[in-house]
C-alpha cells in the first residue's frame, strides 16, 4: 500500500428534528468533531477544511469561523458553490491533494438548517444566528439562468424537471397514466430504505398509489410530480468525511476495514440551458461520466454491491439507469439513504450524507457507487467506493458534444410544444403552465400559459406534440391553442 494511498476513515451525520435547531455552523462542527474522533484524528491535525455552500445562511469567512471553532489552522480552506454535484468535487480535491502529497487529513463538511429558517418564518422571527456576511454575497450560482428563463419564471428545479419528465415521457410513448404509476413504482421501495435509516427526514414507508396520487397532503409542486416525489429540501442535517492517507491512517491506528477507497469518479457537464438541449428529455453527458468513473475504478457494473443514485426527481433516476443500462427494479436497489425525497434533500450537501452511508455500509466489504446532480440535470458526478484500493483518480471532464439549439426570447407565432409543467402555489391551485416549444426555424423558446381551461387541459392529456400559437407580453411569450 502507497503511504499516499487517501482513505475515507471518519463518516458522520445528524439530523434534528425538533425546531429550532442549531445554526450551520454549529452542526458543521458537530459532526465534523463527530466524523474527526471516528478517524481517532485531533481535528487539529487537519490540513484542509472543505465546507459545501449552505442555503440556510451565509457566514462572513466559513471556513475559517469552522477551523477556529475546531482548533485547526489547515493551510487548504474552500467554501463551495451551489451544486449538487460539489460535495464530491470536494471529496474529489481532497483525495488527489493526498495522492499527491500536499496534504494528510481532510474534511469535507455541510450542513442546512432550512427547516430551522421556516420555523423562524412562520414565526414571524429574525434568525439568531452569528457572523452574517455584510454584504450578504451574491447568490453562489456557477453561472445565473438564462435571461428568458428568468424572465419566463423557470429556474425552480420541480419545474425543469418536470418538463424534462414530460419530454422524455412523450419520446418514448409513454402514457400519461403509464409514467405517473411507473414513478410511483420507482420510488416506493425508497420509501422503505428511508424507514430503516435513522437519519432520514421522512421515515415511513408509502405505497406507490400514496406517493402519486394527489390530494390536501400531496398537492402537485410541478405538474406531473406531486409532493411526495420530489426532494424535501427544508431539513435540518448535517454529514462530515474525514479523508486521511493510508500512512496517517496507520499512524493513527485505523482499523484496515474502516478504512474505504476512491476507487474512481468523474464529472460531465451537459449543455447548460433546458431549452438548448437537443435531446430535451435526455442526454449523454451523464452516460459519459458513468463510464469513466468505471474505467478509472476497474470494476464492472455486475461488481456493485450497492448504488445510490441521486433522485431529487424522477427523471434524474430514470436518465441514471439508462446511462448505466441498470434495471430500475434491480434487487440491489437504488438508494443507501432512501433518496432526496424521504431521506432528505439538503440543498447541495446530499452527497455528503449519501457517501457517508455507503462508506459505512462498505465496510462489510464490496463497492458501491454514488452519483451526483447538479443544477437542471446540468452536472454530474459518478463515484465508485470501494473496501478495496485500486483505480485511479482524475477530475476529467467529458463534455456532451452534441451543438446546442439556439433559443429566441420571443416570438410570435406557431411554435410546437417540446416540454412542459403547471405550476402550482401552496395552496394547490394551478398557477401558471411554463413551455419550452419548437419553432419552425429549429430555434427554441420559452411560453407561459395563463387560462385557467387551458391549464386543465394540460394536465388532462399528453401535450408534448401540441400545435399552439404564441404571442408576445414584454419580455415573455403566452401560448395559447
Amino acid at each position: 500500500m502507497n503511504a499516499r494511498t487517501p482513505c475515507l476513515v471518519g463518516v458522520a451525520q445528524s439530523t434534528v428534528r425538533d425546531q429550532p435547531g442549531p445554526e450551520p455552523l454549529d452542526l458543521w462542527e458537530q459532526v465534523a468533531r463527530e466524523a474527526a474522533r471516528e478517524a481517532r484524528l485531533d481535528p487539529a491535525r487537519l490540513d484542509s477544511v472543505q465546507i459545501v455552500y449552505s442555503d440556510s445562511w451565509q457566514y462572513d469567512s466559513p471556513a475559517d469561523r469552522l477551523a477556529d471553532r475546531l482548533g485547526a489552522a489547515p493551510r487548504h480552506r474552500v467554501y463551495s458553490r451551489v451544486s449538487g454535484t460539489a460535495p464530491q468535487h470536494l471529496i474529489g480535491a481532497a483525495a488527489a491533494g493526498i495522492a499527491a502529497g500536499e496534504m494528510e487529513a481532510a474534511l469535507v463538511v455541510g450542513a442546512e438548517a432550512l427547516a430551522t429558517r421556516r420555523h423562524y418564518r412562520l414565526a414571524g422571527e429574525r434568525v439568531p444566528w452569528s457572523h452574517a456576511a455584510d454584504p450578504k454575497p451574491p447568490y453562489g450560482w456557477e453561472r445565473p439562468p438564462h435571461p428568458a428563463e428568468l424572465a419566463h419564471e423557470l429556474f425552480l428545479p420541480v419545474h425543469t424537471y418536470a418538463i424534462m419528465e414530460t419530454a422524455r415521457r412523450a419520446a418514448l410513448g409513454q402514457s400519461v397514466a403509464a409514467e405517473t404509476a411507473e414513478r410511483g413504482a420507482l420510488f416506493a421501495p425508497m420509501t422503505e430504505v428511508a424507514a430503516a435509516n435513522r437519519h432520514a427526514w421522512r421515515r415511513r414507508a408509502m405505497s406507490p398509489e400514496e406517493l402519486v396520487t394527489p390530494g390536501p397532503g400531496n398537492r402537485f409542486v410541478g405538474w406531473p410530480y406531486t409532493r411526495n416525489t420530489v426532494a424535501v429540501i427544508e431539513v435540518d442535517q448535517a454529514a462530515a468525511l474525514v479523508l486521511v492517507s493510508s500512512g496517517l491512517a496507520d499512524r493513527l491506528g485505523v482499523p484496515r476495514e474502516q478504512r474505504i477507497y476512491l476507487r474512481g469518479w468523474a464529472y460531465a457537464e451537459e449543455t447548460w440551458e433546458v431549452a438548448a438541449r437537443p435531446e430535451l428529455g435526455g442526454g449523454a453527458a451523464m452516460a459519459h461520466a458513468a463510464r469513466a468513473a468505471f474505467d478509472r475504478a476497474g470494476i464492472g457494473l455486475d461488481e456493485v454491491s450497492a448504488f445510490d443514485l441521486y433522485s431529487c426527481f424522477a427523471v434524474a433516476v430514470r436518465q441514471a439507469c439508462e446511462a448505466l443500462k441498470l434495471d430500475p427494479h434491480d434487487r440491489r436497489g437504488l438508494t443507501v439513504t432512501g433518496g432526496l425525497p424521504y431521506a432528505g434533500g439538503p440543498s447541495s450537501c446530499y452527497v455528503l450524507h449519501s457517501t457517508a452511508t455507503m462508506a459505512a455500509l462498505l465496510r462489510e466489504g464490496g463497492h458501491g457507487l454514488v452519483t451526483g446532480v447538479g443544477m437542471h440535470l446540468t452536472k454530474h458526478t459518478y463515484a465508485v467506493w470501494s473496501s478495496e484500493p485500486g483505480g485511479r483518480l482524475g477530475d476529467a471532464r467529458p463534455v456532451s458534444t452534441a451543438d446546442p439549439v439556439p433559443i429566441a426570447d420571443t416570438h410570435e407565432g406557431p411554435a410546437v410544444v417540446a416540454g412542459y409543467t403547471v405550476a402550482h402555489g401552496r395552496d394547490g391551485v394551478a398557477e401558471r403552465g411554463i413551455l419550452v416549444a419548437d419553432l419552425p426555424d429549429g430555434r427554441r423558446t420559452h411560453a407561459l400559459v395563463r387560462q385557467a381551461d387551458l391549464l386543465a387541459d394540460a394536465e388532462s392529456r399528453e401535450l408534448v406534440g401540441q400545435a399552439v400559437h404564441l404571442t408576445t407580453d414584454g419580455p415573455v411569450n403566452v401560448a395559447t391553442w
